[in-house]
């Protein structure tokens, strides 16, 4: 008894602070998961305001361009205001990702999320087409902020075994988000007028979308900045760090973050293009198959439409998460590429009726939001944390950019040869993805990059 005794307790000498101190900082809390529940809420209702956005966006242009408007007139200032809001996106991204850098996540959270909300809310009592783009501007700005925020601060809060896995839930819950906004829009139709107080169906929605404005009391309660982005700019303020926090120019002086913010741009193009420039446009392709139906037929299928489309796109990110924890981040890429190309030039071509609806979108959304499992879980592996929300910022956010223009040409590709082939000629921008990834580094086991 004796010497079992005297065992354990040179075998507990043995083990070193260090090691000590390492299986703490590996074991799971109840804090852990409030922060992955509270950062994916806040990314969730998001894209609960996106997609209000994207289903209300027809009935509003319609209602500010006057009925007489023709189809063609309402899809190029849907155009419009769809690129508004990715510029400002882009913008918002980038600033708020430097800032999170400089002020701290949760900080950078809590404004972000009154961002998106507010401007969402006034989108609702736009009276004209300009100030109605304008303000998609400006929600875009909060959208763009809390991406880089909220994954940053997982990714550093959360213990590595547990991080692929917390990063790829937070953007598969995200889906939830938008099939939230799909069901909401079954209640209060957007193409519906005089709903209630005499406010049309799109205004109302868009009025839903302040709500999660009421989400920064946990921020602002619960989060705390994470230990290594505290002891990060603590070093920058006693000298002790060579480099500036927060400096996009720090992303393009070092070979290694230049390779990586290059080949995160390039995937980043591939998804958001395909997303945005096409895929959210599966609500004008339902009016296109069913020319001449009721609107409340058409306001119908596109809210159980769009849904889901959103399942599918659950169902995507969950098993590109489990592919990419379990086998290989790249792995995971190419499949989910290949699969946004096929699946978005299929259903472009294919769906023609309701039921076609019910079951290709869900295929679709499944591929072209795989990818995006990949982005809140790949973008803050390829960057140290003095630099992790700059660059997830670069690589989530300028691809917008050069995505901002893709609903604009889809627009015009439409007046030349058909909104259908326009898509599947457009689908071809996933090749980009595909040759990215030669260049992109494995990731998987590995810890959080420092300089």
């Amino acid at each position: 008894m004796e010497s079992t005794s005297r065992s354990d307790l040179g075998r507990e000498n043995r083990i070193s602070p260090s090691d000590r101190e390492e299986s703490q900082r590996d074991k799971i809390t109840v804090y852990h998961w409030l922060v992955v529940i509270i950062a994916s809420c806040g990314w969730l209702f998001d894209c609960m305001d996106q997609r209000l956005f994207i289903l209300a966006r027809e009935s509003a242009l319609t209602e500010l361009l006057g009925d007489a408007a023709a189809t063609v007139e309402v899809n190029t200032y849907g155009g419009h205001a769809t690129t508004a809001m990715i510029l400002g996106w882009a913008t918002g991204g980038i600033v708020f990702g430097m800032m999170s850098d400089k002020w701290g996540r949760v900080k950078t959270m809590a404004v972000t999320l009154l961002m998106y909300a507010g401007f969402t809310g006034l989108s609702g009592i736009a009276h004209h087409w300009v100030e109605f783009t304008a303000y998609r501007f400006l929600a875009g700005l909060g959208i763009g902020g809390m991406f880089g925020a909220a994954t940053t601060l997982v990714a550093e809060t959360v213990p590595g075994r547990m991080r692929a896995v917390a990063l790829g839930a937070l953007q598969a819950l995200a889906a939830l988000g938008n099939i939230l906004g799909s069901l909401v829009s079954l209640i209060v139709q957007p193409g519906a007028a005089d709903v209630l107080w005499g406010y049309s169906g799109w205004r109302l929605l868009f009025f839903v979308g302040i709500l999660p404005s009421l989400l920064v009391i946990p921020i602002v309660l619960v989060l705390r900045e994470p230990e290594a982005w505290t002891r990060a700019r603590e070093e920058a303020r006693r000298g002790v760090a060579a480099h500036n926090i927060g400096s996009p120019v720090e992303l393009f002086r070092s070979p290694r973050w230049r390779r990586n913010s290059i080949v995160g741009l390039l995937l980043g193009v591939s998804g958001m293009i395909g997303l945005w420039g096409i895929g959210f446009f599966s609500p004008e392709l339902i009016s296109t198959a069913l020319a001449g139906a009721p609107q409340q037929t058409l306001d119908t299928v596109r809210g159980w439409g769009t849904a889901l489309q959103d399942v599918g796109a659950f169902l995507g990110m969950i098993t590109f998460t489990t592919i990419a924890a379990l086998v290989s981040r790249r792995l995971a890429f190419a499949i989910a590429f290949l699969a946004g190309m096929m699946s978005t030039a299929f259903v472009f071509t294919a769906l023609n009726t309701a039921t076609d609806a019910y079951w290709m979108l869900p295929m679709m959304g499944f591929a072209q939001l795989a990818p995006f499992a990949g982005y809140s879980i790949y973008f803050p592996e390829l960057f140290p944390t003095r630099l992790r929300g700059t660059g997830v910022g670069f690589c989530y956010n300028t691809v917008r950019y050069l995505a901002a223009p893709a609903p604009m040409l889809l627009g015009y590709l439409s007046g030349v040869v058909s909104f259908r082939t326009a898509a599947v000629l457009m689908s071809s921008v996933y090749l980009i993805g595909l040759i990215a990834l030669v260049w992109a580094p494995e990731t998987k086991g590995q810890p959080l990059p420092e300089d």
